[in-house]
């Protein structure tokens, strides 16, 4: 591709915490979604784990390689409006890390995920009798507050999933950016003029 050079942008940690947290994520909505006796412990389990490695995203964001640095983040973010002006054209972004969109969509799963797994150490189950582990330490009130926003949330996040794919299919048939690819092996076309 004239104007294009391929540059290994994503680091092997950063791959690897991403497919972890899908799987992780995939696991955790069918444990919640298909909750028994039998697999309401792995819920709880699998989202004592999705929060570590929130934790150690947000760390990563500070200390990781350049294009995963939440800096990097906010610097593409100020050019979202000539980004946008741009989405439909048919060649291939060549950020070297997340387009605007992008940087958008990860700040978003870190935040709703984050929440997600944060209003799960106070919730109590329902069906199942179940609780956080912190659910003693709020009241009758802030367990319910954080139980609706639990439930809540996963609906966002279902939303968020669906994007993501979304913008997967979109870029791969639209302008020909396969975003699969260098989450597997590191390697991105990247623009340079």
């Amino acid at each position: 591709m004239k104007g294009f050079v391929l540059e290994k942008i994503w680091d092997p940690v950063t791959r690897i915490w991403h497919w972890v947290l899908a799987l992780a994520v995939i696991c955790n909505w069918f444990f919640g979604e298909f909750m028994s006796f039998d697999t309401v412990m792995w819920h709880f389990y699998i989202g004592y784990f999705i929060l570590a490695l929130m934790v150690f995203r947000l760390l990563w964001g500070i200390v990781g390689p350049a294009p995963i640095r939440f800096s990097s983040f906010f610097h593409s973010l100020k050019f979202m409006p000539t980004y946008i002006k741009t989405i439909f054209s048919r060649e291939p972004s060549g950020t070297p890390g997340h387009n605007s969109l992008g940087a958008l969509s990860v700040i978003a799963f870190i935040v709703v995920l984050s929440a997600q797994a944060t209003t799960g150490l106070f919730l109590e189950t329902e069906d199942f009798f179940e609780t956080g582990p912190l659910y003693d330490f709020a009241s009758d009130e802030l367990v319910k507050i954080f139980t609706l926003w639990h439930h809540r949330l996963s609906n966002i996040l279902l939303v968020l999933i669906g994007l993501h794919f979304m913008a997967i299919i979109f870029y791969w048939s639209w302008k020909h950016e396969n975003l699969i690819r260098p989450m597997i092996n590191g390697w991105k076309w990247v623009k340079r003029d």
